[in-house]
């Protein structure tokens, strides 16, 4: 099975879903979206298929989003996708695809729903949160 994720190498959640990924016996095919940056098709596509809108996708922390008046309401999604394409950052991560679908994994647990096989437990995330426990299941 494929398993592509749209990754920031410095964002703790994004590397803890590659790395339960990577646990799991799958070999991810790693983008650094920061480093090559989007397509307008490739953000609808990816969108479409999450079932998120360009504003469920915005990053609105840590990022320019407020310097480029995003968070107002009244701003349309065309705008949003825009402003995407010229700042990679305001794409909320990591965005994980494979043949059970498309997520953007916050909380890390959410990769789980995309992996036929899991990370064997106990397994804890950065930051020392179990997210698999002994028996194989999901903690928490």
């Amino acid at each position: 099975m494929t398993v592509v994720i749209h990754h920031n190498p410095d964002c703790g959640t994004s590397r803890n879903v590659l790395a339960i990924i990577e646990a799991a016996g799958y070999r991810p095919v790693v983008i650094e979206y920061l480093k090559t940056g989007w397509t307008l098709p490739q953000l609808q596509a990816l969108f479409a298929a999450a079932d998120l809108s360009p504003r469920d996708a915005l990053r609105t922390t840590k990022s320019p989003a407020a310097e480029l008046r995003l968070l107002d309401p009244e701003v349309r999604d065309d705008d949003i996708l825009q402003a995407m394409l010229a700042h990679p950052v305001l794409v909320n991560r990591p965005i994980v695809c494979s043949p059970k679908g498309v997520r953007l994994c916050r909380p890390s647990a959410r990769v789980l729903d995309l992996l036929d096989t899991w990370p064997k437990g106990p397994f804890y995330i950065e930051g020392g949160e179990l997210l698999i426990d002994a028996d194989g299941r999901r903690a928490g």
